[in-house]
C-alpha cells in the first residue's frame, strides 16, 4: 500500500462536482414544476458544509487532508427552500427566471470543478511520463 495524499484535492473536486451535478437536477425539476400547485423549491446547502469542514485549520492543505479521512461528511442536504413562502396563489414559490439563472450559475460551477479534476489530473500525468 502506497501512502499518498495525491488525491486529496481531487477527491474534494469531486464531491463538489457531485454535489453541483445533484443541485443542476433539483434546479430542472424545480423548473419542471414551476406550475404544479403547492409546489415548493427544492435545493442543497454543500458549500457551507465545505467551508465549515475546511476551517479551523492553518493551511488549506491540512484542512483538504483532514477533510479525505471521511468525505462522507461532505454529503450534500437537500432542502426545501422558503417552504412558507409563495409567489402565487397556487401555493407555489418557484420563479422560473431565478431558476434558469441559478441553472446557468451552477452549470458554470460544474464546468470549473471538471476542469480543475482534468488539470490534476494533467500534472499527475506529465510527473509520471518525466520521470
Amino acid at each position: 500500500m502506497i501512502n499518498t495524499d495525491i488525491y486529496n484535492y481531487v477527491n474534494i473536486l469531486d464531491k463538489a462536482a457531485d454535489a453541483a451535478n445533484l443541485r443542476n437536477q433539483l434546479i430542472t425539476n424545480n423548473i419542471a414544476n414551476a406550475s404544479t400547485p403547492n409546489y415548493k423549491r427544492k435545493d442543497i446547502n454543500f458549500e457551507s458544509i465545505l467551508q465549515a469542514e475546511l476551517s479551523g485549520e492553518k493551511t488549506l492543505q491540512q484542512a483538504v487532508k483532514n477533510a479525505n479521512y471521511d468525505l462522507s461528511i461532505l454529503d450534500p442536504q437537500v432542502y426545501t427552500d422558503n417552504s412558507s413562502l409563495s409567489y402565487r396563489l397556487d401555493g407555489n414559490n418557484v420563479d422560473i427566471a431565478t431558476e434558469e439563472a441559478y441553472l446557468a450559475e451552477n452549470t458554470l460551477r460544474y464546468d470549473t470543478l471538471v476542469d480543475l479534476m482534468n488539470q490534476e489530473y494533467s500534472r499527475y500525468d506529465t510527473v509520471l511520463r518525466n520521470n
